[in-house]
């Protein structure tokens, strides 16, 4: 058995795959998500898991370069923004690199989304938690 946090048999394997530059989308229960891009469904009812649970778990065992953002987040959902940049900058911490961050239309966020290797649903249910982290290299 795994002995680290990502036990998710479906996100260990495409985070195994990801090479430079490749993303991922962790999402709230209302992204919609392509019929031609993977889903990996974990959301339960309302609010579990929530999104930063997802990020927190994910960005354990993913080397993260870059996060994208709906713009919208800023002012519709600021707690949730507020905790995203703090969990990324744990993040930047522990990796010993920065990690750029990109904000786009709630439109262009959903159009650059289908274009990643997942998108992880989660149970969040406030609007726009929902990051596009693209991987980096550990070397």
């Amino acid at each position: 058995m795994k002995k680290a946090a990502l036990l998710n048999s479906d996100i260990s394997s495409v985070v195994s795959r990801l090479g430079h530059t490749d993303s991922l989308v962790i999402g709230d229960a209302g992204l919609p998500i392509p019929e031609t891009t993977t889903r990996i469904d974990l959301a339960l009812t309302h609010n579990v898991p929530t999104f930063l649970q997802v990020v927190s778990v994910v960005t354990s065992e993913m080397q993260v370069e870059a996060a994208i953002l709906a713009e919208e987040i800023i002012e519709k959902n600021p707690a949730v923004h507020d905790a995203l940049l703090d969990q990324l900058k744990q993040l930047e911490q522990h990796q010993g690199n920065s990690i750029a961050l990109h904000y786009v239309s709630h439109e262009e966020f959903k159009t650059q989304s289908g274009k990643s290797r997942a998108i992880i649903r989660s149970g969040e249910c406030s609007p726009y938690a929902n990051v596009i982290l693209c991987a980096g290299v550990t070397f």
